[in-house]
């Protein structure tokens, strides 16, 4: 099953991370990236408040990257439009492929894509159901576990996982969703490097 046409207004963003220009490429970027964090930092700045937990994401400059879930075809594009980036390294059970893209001002993207369309993983279900967009905001944490344990305890939010698990290039993450702007919900994931 493909992906839904693309309605929303992030489409012409997407579109352009495939575009031959590197400096409209850039400028696509940004505003994915924005659009992403505009999404996920209010409820991550009401999380920083917490002391301990500020410490964990990073304080005051935490490490944000914005995962753009896209079809598959879009996928081979946007790789090869960007010199055909490193494969991150998934785990087999979470039915996906990503690699990362960077530009200047710390703007970091993820693209994601499944690799069984007509699946029941979490990227193939989001294209599914909504398209292609933004469909989560990572934040790098120095340990994983005691941030989750954190959310729980003092802002009484859930992971979606009980424990963390195996993400990308041997991460451990887990995920929360958590209220946006507009009475809507952002996926958002923790991660720790290995």
């Amino acid at each position: 099953m493909a992906a839904q046409p693309m309605t929303n207004p992030l489409s012409t963003f997407i579109a352009a991370l495939s575009f031959p220009d590197a400096a409209a490429r850039a400028e696509a970027a940004a505003a994915l990236y924005r659009a992403g964090c505009a999404l996920a930092e209010p409820e991550a700045a009401r999380w920083r408040a917490d002391a301990e937990l500020s410490a964990l994401l990073g304080g005051s400059t935490p490490h944000i990257t914005v995962g753009v879930a896209v079809a598959p075809e879009t996928f081979a594009r946007i790789r090869a439009a960007n010199g055909a980036p490193r494969l991150a390294e998934v785990p087999p059970e979470q039915d996906a492929a990503e690699f990362e893209l960077h530009f200047q001002e710390k703007v970091e993207l993820d693209i994601l894509t499944t690799c069984e369309p007509a699946g029941s993983g979490a990227i193939a279900r989001y294209l599914a159901k909504l398209g292609e967009g933004i469909q989560q905001v990572e934040y790098r944490v120095a340990n994983v576990d005691r941030a989750t344990q954190l959310l729980r305890e003092k802002f009484g939010v859930a992971a979606v996982y009980p424990q963390t698990r195996p993400g990308a290039d041997g991460t451990r993450v887990n995920f929360f969703l958590a209220p946006a702007p507009g009475g809507a919900k952002v996926l958002i994931e923790f991660y720790e490097r290995a």
